[in-house]
């Protein structure tokens, strides 16, 4: 699933309330979380560590409705921890994100 501009980016200018320095700062700040919780569940060794870095992300995505994040998170939560390819689609969706 990949980025979508739609939603996600409504929340953020909204938040922004106009301001582009804060809109840049809303959205680098959630790619960097959304980073952080990506690089943890990547480098979980148990299912505890998987879960909970799973549900941070859907946290990030109910918070910013972000539907293709949340959508990503929910499989993480479906597929067997250490999942590569679930990590990898998490990864391009910040790729996509960082780029848009």
């Amino acid at each position: 699933m990949a980025y979508e501009a739609g939603a996600l980016e409504e929340t953020l200018a909204a938040a922004a309330g106009g301001d582009a320095a804060l809109h840049a700062e809303l959205r680098a700040s959630y790619a960097e979380s959304v980073s952080r919780q990506v690089d943890l569940l990547e480098r979980s060794r148990c299912d505890g560590n998987w879960h909970v870095a799973a549900m941070r992300l859907k946290g990030l995505a109910a918070s910013f409705h972000s539907v293709a994040l949340l959508a990503l998170a929910e499989e993480a939560l479906d597929t067997a921890p250490g999942d590569p390819a679930v990590v990898r689609r998490l990864k391009a969706y910040v790729t996509e994100f960082s780029l848009g």
